[in-house]
This record gives C-alpha cells, sequence and structure tokens, in this order.
C-alpha cells in the first residue's frame, strides 16, 4: 500500500522543493488541501492526521500550531522549522554525524531537519569534538557565506528586483551581526560544543549555495595535529557515506582559479569538505559546502523520510545530483 504524504506549507520555497522531489516517487500518494483552505485549522488537521508522514514548512510558531493538530499517533513528522532542532524529544535530521544519529532518525515519528549553516557547521565540527580531538569548550568561529534563496520569497524578491539599481546585490553582505543568529543553539548542541561559535553569516548574491569556513589553531586542540591529520580523522569518520565527501587534502584540482567554489554542490543532497593547512604558523581551516536548497534543506527533508518509511536512503536523490 502506497505511504500517504501531506506537505504543510507547500508554497514556501522550501515547500515547492519538498514537493518537486516527491514527484518522483510511484511508492507515495500526495494529500493536497485546497489553496482557499491552507489556514484552515480543521482541514489542515485532516490532511495531518490522514498522513503516514508530514513535512513542516513553515514558521515556527504555525509549525508549532500545526504538531498540536496531529493526534494520529502513527502519523510521523518532519519539521523543518527551528521550532524543534533543539528539543529533547525530537530527533535531529542529520544521519552522517554517527550510526546513532542514523538509527535514531529511522525509529523515531518526530524528526527536526537540520538549518541550512547548522548542517554545513556540525559536519565540520562534530567529529572532532566526538573523537576527542578538539576540546568541547574550543573557542569556535565560523563564517558562512550563502546564498539569497535562504532568505525565502521576500529576501529573493529583493535581490531579483531588477527596477533600477539595487542595493542588494551589488556586494556580499555580512548580517546577524548581534551574533545570536537563531541557527546558534543548534550549530552548539548537534556539534557537541560547550560553548556558542562566534558566528558571522554573509549573503552573497548568487541564488543558492553554501560554505561554512572554521579556522583553528592547531595548538589549541586537545590532540596536538598537523593539518593532514584533521584531515584524516574526517575522511575516517564519513567513510562510506554517499552524501558526504571529504575531498584530497589542499587538493589544487578542487579550487577554482586558487579558490573556493561554493555552488558546486548546488541542485544536489551532498555536502563535500575540504581542509587546507599551514603547519609551520600551527593553522587549518575546514571548509565544507553544500547547497542550503538542497542537503541544507529540501534533500535532507526527502534523506530523512527515506530512512523513516524504511525505502533505501538516497531513493530518488540520485537524480539530482
Amino acid at each position: 500500500m502506497k505511504k500517504k504524504v501531506f506537505v504543510d506549507g507547500i508554497t514556501g520555497t522550501t515547500g515547492l522543493k519538498i514537493h518537486e522531489r516527491l514527484s518522483l516517487y510511484s511508492e507515495l500518494t500526495m494529500i493536497t488541501i485546497d489553496y482557499s483552505k491552507r489556514r484552515d485549522q480543521r482541514e489542515r488537521a485532516k490532511c495531518l492526521n490522514e498522513a503516514d508522514i508530514v513535512f513542516l514548512c513553515l514558521p515556527d510558531d504555525a509549525a508549532r500550531e500545526a504538531v498540536s493538530l496531529v493526534t494520529n499517533s502513527n502519523t510521523k513528522i518532519i519539521d523543518a522549522s527551528t521550532a524543534y532542532r533543539t528539543a529533547e524529544n525530537w530527533t535531529y535530521g542529520l544521519p552522517e554525524l554517527s550510526k546513532a544519529h542514523r538509527e535514531a532518525i529511522r525509529d523515531s515519528k518526530r524528526v527536526s531537519n537540520p538549518g541550512c549553516h547548522a548542517s554545513a557547521f556540525a559536519l565540520s565540527i562534530y567529529p572532532l569534538v566526538y573523537h576527542k580531538v578538539m576540546p568541547a569548550d574550543y573557542p569556535v568561529t565560523c563564517q558562512t557565506l550563502t546564498g539569497y534563496s535562504g532568505g525565502g520569497k521576500a529576501l529573493i524578491e529583493k535581490y531579483e528586483n531588477n527596477n533600477g539599481k539595487n542595493e542588494y546585490s551589488k556586494a556580499p553582505r555580512p548580517y546577524g551581526l548581534s551574533l545570536n543568529h537563531k541557527h546558534l543553539p543548534e550549530m552548539t548542541l548537534r556539534s557537541g560544543l560547550d560553548e556558542s561559535p562566534i558566528f558571522i553569516p554573509v549573503l552573497g548574491n548568487n541564488y543558492e549555495g553554501l560554505a561554512a569556513m572554521i579556522p583553528i589553531h592547531t595548538k589549541m586542540l586537545s590532540k596536538k595535529m598537523k593539518a593532514k591529520e584533521i584531515h584524516e580523522v574526517l575522511c575516517e569518520h564519513y567513510q562510506g557515506e554517499k552524501f558526504v565527501t571529504v575531498l584530497p587534502y589542499a587538493e589544487e584540482a578542487n579550487l577554482f582559479d586558487g579558490g573556493y567554489d561554493i555552488t558546486a554542490c548546488n541542485d544536489t543532497n551532498k555536502a563535500e569538505i575540504m581542509v587546507f593547512g599551514n603547519d609551520a604558523k600551527g593553522s587549518a581551516v575546514i571548509i565544507t559546502r553544500l547547497d542550503n536548497l538542497g542537503k541544507g534543506a529540501s534533500g535532507a527533508a526527502i534523506q530523512n523520510m527515506n530512512i523513516m518509511l524504511g525505502f533505501d536512503e538516497s531513493l530518488h536523490l540520485d537524480s539530482t545530483d
């Protein structure tokens, strides 16, 4: 029997991408809601409780409301908002972090889909903390460069406004300068750190694509390592993973004119990690790139669904690679 799936918030950027990916599945039946009734609580509750699995692509408060409407104990939920990403009774949906993470997703009925910045950050830092290479109180700093599509329809419209001079698209723009970005609690908890990193995201004028850049003073690590040894820890941790790849150490062939292309994973569910270093100066940098609309949002949600429903984890994700 086909599984029934409902996307609550299908008109948003993430919802549209998830719906596009779901259209590839002959294994599923889509539950739809009349557009005029999308805010009707009774109609939404009917759709939510009829579904085997639900994607919530909503603002935080609306996501919490949707969860409160689910009374069917068999309905599984994947929430794409920030509402439950640090909640104890929700499973964090980044299966590559460890075998335990993947097993928890498989057995869960409540999965919080990771944020795009947090995904790139946790993939970079979690293995170092887990393997006791980096102390949990290490003073981590992180800068991300990201496409504007992560800001949703309103920000997309601002960047793509062609009526005269567009101040938004003239240059990259650091933001979150209160140093209290909404992904910070998630980034800290899910990477295993005791202290929040100093995090400065930068908006570029590219539509999609994201890279997290994390500098490391190797002498401050728990285990004194050269940059290439950090690379080896990451390689071993992600060995055999389909969607997370650690690229060869400081490989010039993976650069574009000496720089790192943050859009190289666009339109895929992949994340790629590179490590560079200067051992004479005791410094290293980890750079992780992904598509903020792919592995950073809709791709990750579909991957989690595949695990939760017992499908092959990469089902209908390869076609976007």
